[in-house]
Formats: C-alpha cells, sequence, structure tokens
C-alpha cells in the first residue's frame, strides 16, 4: 500500500517542524524512499536514537504503508 511523497512529507514536517526535510521516491513507486532529516532535536543523541525518533513518529506507516525506507538524520549544530 505506497504513500504519496507529499503525504510522507506533511507527517514528518508535522513530527519535526524545525527540520531541513528531503524526501526522494526511490523507485517511483510511492514505496521506496530516501529520507534526510536534519534536525538540533538530534543533537547528542546517537543515530540508532535519531532513527528510533524517526521510526516512532512513523509508527502508524511503517511497514505497512510505507514498505522501504534509507534513513539519514543529522543534527543541524
Amino acid at each position: 500500500m505506497p504513500i504519496a511523497k507529499e503525504k510522507l512529507e506533511k507527517i514528518l514536517t508535522e513530527k519535526f517542524p524545525q527540520a531541513r526535510i528531503k524526501v526522494i521516491d526511490l523507485a517511483g513507486d510511492n514505496d521506496h524512499y530516501s529520507v534526510a532529516i536534519s534536525d538540533k532535536i538530534f543533537s547528542g543523541k546517537t543515530r540508532i536514537e535519531q532513527h528510533k525518533m524517526v521510526n516512532e513518529a512513523l509508527k502508524e506507516i511503517l511497514g505497512d504503508t510505507l514498505h522501504a525506507m534509507q534513513l539519514k538524520t543529522s543534527s543541524n549544530d
């Protein structure tokens, strides 16, 4: 069950309003994305902690609506 790029971007923007977010549809099928999020909220957190925060924000769609996602996170400090 695919998710439109715009909807994914909207969810991420709502959860991380101060972030710089870049979403790329890797296969053109609304099912495989590359997501890069840069936000000061990630400062001082390990990459695993950062990814857990994103996964928590997307828990409603991960594995069901969103099939595959490459994730890159960073703090912008």
